[in-house]
């Protein structure tokens, strides 16, 4: 992608309206635009972000043997009456008419609809254990929405939902989903610890919020340090495995873990002083068992082993791409911009044009801009006629894990500087080896 052809309004200026980091660098980078109080439009940079993330969500999700479909964003209020959350969910939860004056909602979560749709498909214990997922818009009528897209009124859902014949299968459901996410967020860049947590609206026996450490969080969190050097389950993990997953999900609810709604003082005083870790935290997932709550309002079931007939157990999984996207801001930047983890940033490489007009700096931008490309490389090239200083602020900005710097004086050598975004670390090299490292 060339720098001049595309659209990425970067503002020079802090937004007096951006509390946090996150918050004021997404604006600054042109990834985001406020449109109304939490409702955000996601800019062409930060789409590009989203759907990364968004990717790694589906891998894992796919892996772990979900299965994704679609539901739509308005549904029947018929549906929240029968479970009986219509009335109870508060004002949060849009509600709106139709021409036909039918009872109306702007979706902020979907276990009606899914287990309307289990029902009127699902009558056999030979169909499970079963697991649907989407990624989806929602909307949540918050009465102070701020931090930019950590805490919108509008905002991107992946939510699944699992279907058993019994607690114990339900359970396995469960770990499948906990392990999910411990892979899911760590391929993000970011350490998430599963803390017990409140069920809050969707109500529910077993729960645990997937929480990030950060200066910035909502809400004191309260775990032991060890937590954050646990190996994370690899790729290959066994997924059918009921003995393999309920180990891991045994060691990492080993220790002494809690969000501030779950937290016991005396617990956490019986871990050594030297272990506590007390801070504040991000919620980026939060996983939910709970039973037949929803299934025997509902009439969802199915005909069993036994010939009886047997409500199903549920349980539900969430993920905020939307918030993970600040979170991992959050996590990662310095006093210059953004820092991406490189399975989520917007490009992988960014090449600068020191002197853009310049005919040997020009063949060279476009040499290795086209090597790259043609290996499959996200490249933004900055071919813009902006100032060297500009254009160092803006890469360093939006936050590109690589950047290849070509000047005059060092491609008359035939050489292009190479500059990791992270570590600061810079290394001059022949125009040849620059394109074959990140090629090969």
């Amino acid at each position: 992608m060339r720098l001049s052809r595309y659209f990425m309004p970067i503002l020079k200026e802090n937004p007096k309206e951006a509390e946090i980091v996150s918050h004021r660098l997404m604006l600054r980078a042109g990834m985001i635009r406020q449109q109304s109080q939490g409702i955000y439009s996601w800019l062409p940079l930060g789409k590009r972000v989203l759907d990364k993330v968004n990717a790694i969500i589906r891998e894992e999700q796919n892996r772990a043997g979900a299965i994704e479909l679609s539901m739509p964003t308005l549904q029947s209020a018929e549906l929240w009456q029968e479970s009986g959350r219509y009335d109870a969910y508060g004002k949060e939860m849009l509600r709106i008419k139709d021409r036909q004056d039918r009872p109306m909602l702007y979706g902020p979560t979907n276990e009606e609809m899914v287990t309307d749709i289990f029902r009127s498909s699902i009558k056999s214990y030979k169909d499970l254990p079963l697991n649907l997922y989407h990624i989806q818009l929602k909307f949540r009528d918050e009465i102070r929405p701020r931090f930019g897209t950590m805490r919108s009124r509008e905002f991107m859902m992946k939510d699944a939902y699992s279907f058993d014949l019994t607690r114990e299968g339900a359970e396995h459901s469960y770990n499948k989903m906990f392990v999910a996410y411990l892979r899911t967020f760590d391929r993000l860049g970011l350490r998430a610890i599963p803390m017990r947590a409140d069920t809050g609206p969707i109500g529910g026996k077993l729960s645990h919020e997937f929480i990030i450490l950060a200066d910035t969080g909502e809400s004191e969190v309260f775990c032991h340090k060890d937590f954050v050097d646990f190996d994370i389950p690899g790729e290959h993990t066994d997924f059918d495995s009921v003995e393999g997953l309920q180990a891991i999900f045994d060691k990492w609810t080993s220790l002494y873990a809690a969000t501030s709604e779950m937290h016991d003082e005396a617990a956490f005083n019986a871990v050594p002083e030297g272990d506590r870790l007390s801070a504040r935290g991000i919620e980026v997932g939060h996983i939910f068992y709970f039973g037949t709550k929803y299934s025997e309002p509902m009439g969802a079931k199915v005909q069993g082993p036994d010939g009886k007939e047997h409500f199903v157990h549920m349980g539900s999984y969430g993920i905020g791409p939307t918030r993970l996207v600040p979170a991992i801001i959050e996590a990662s930047h310095d006093d210059n911009g953004i820092i991406w983890p490189a399975s989520v940033a917007p490009f992988d490489i960014v090449v600068i044009n020191m002197k853009a007009g310049d005919q040997a700096c020009d063949d060279t931008c476009e040499l290795i801009y086209a090597a790259l490309t043609k290996a499959g490389k996200d490249v933004l090239y900055d071919d813009t006629d902006d100032r060297a200083g500009t254009k160092f602020a803006t890469a360093d900005l939006i936050g590109v894990p690589v950047q290849i710097i070509a000047g005059p004086r060092a491609v008359a050598n035939g050489e292009v500087e190479v500059k990791d975004r992270k570590t600061g670390a810079r290394e001059t090299m022949t125009i040849e080896a620059a394109i074959n490292r990140f090629v090969a």
